[in-house]
Parts: C-alpha cells; structure tokens; sequence
C-alpha cells in the first residue's frame, strides 16, 4: 500500500512537471508571438547568442545547437530554414568539415535576440515563480 502511494506521488509529481512545461511553454508562445516568433525560435537564438563572443562571429554546427534545443533534428532543420528565411540566421560551411554545416545569428538576429530577451524572462520569472509559491 505505502509503495503504491509513493509510485502516485511520482507520477503525480511528473505529472505537474509536465502541466508547468505546457503552461509555461504557451504563455511564451503568446507573448513572443507579437515579435514573429514562437518559444522554440526565441531557444535557437537564444543558444546562438550564448556563443557569440558579442560579435557574432561565433557559431554553432547545427548538431550542436541539436544537442541543447528540445527538437527533433527535422524539425529543428525547418526551424532553422524559417530564421534564415527571416534573415535572423545564417548558415554557413564548416571549414573544417565541409559535410558540416554551421548556424550564426545575424545582426538583425542579434537585436531581436536582445530586444525580446526581457520579455521571455519576464514570462519565466511569473511561471515560475508563480508555481513554486503555489506549493
């Protein structure tokens, strides 16, 4: 009996994890949509601006930027093609290896990143927040 109640306090737990995700992630989805852009473009350029040395002269192989968003590689691929489409991206050879393919933001990238920036915290910091004084 005490191990079927704490299996359902474990599932019960990942089950709130899961509903905070949802929320959090629709909430940012709304408030980024005012800028053309929804919660997973503003994570990619998020991830890009984290490795420009301030320039943008940094970049990513997309692999790279695979390994640390929370989408499949196709879809990121599709993503990626959107932010270049929207001039936010640019995609590049990688010298070292010309089957590899490298991912930069691109100054007009770079100021979106930087204005919508606030904006994306501030909806973390009310999720977030929100959720843990609600325990």
């Amino acid at each position: 009996m005490a191990a079927k109640k704490a299996e359902q306090a474990l599932v019960d737990q990942w089950r709130d994890i899961l509903a905070l995700h949802a929320r959090t992630q629709c909430e940012l989805d709304r408030a980024l949509h005012q800028h053309g852009l929804c919660a997973s473009d503003f994570e990619v350029l998020e991830v890009l601006a984290g490795s420009s040395a301030g320039d943008g002269s940094c970049a990513y192989r997309v692999q790279e930027v695979s390994e640390r968003v929370h989408l499949s590689q196709s879809a990121l691929s599709r993503l990626i093609a959107r932010l270049e489409k929207d001039d936010l991206v640019e995609r590049t050879m990688c010298p070292e290896d010309r089957r590899g393919v490298r991912v930069a933001l691109t100054a007009k990238g770079r100021g979106l990143h930087r204005d919508v920036l606030p904006l994306q915290r501030a909806v973390l910091t009310r999720m977030l927040t929100a959720d843990l004084s609600s325990r």
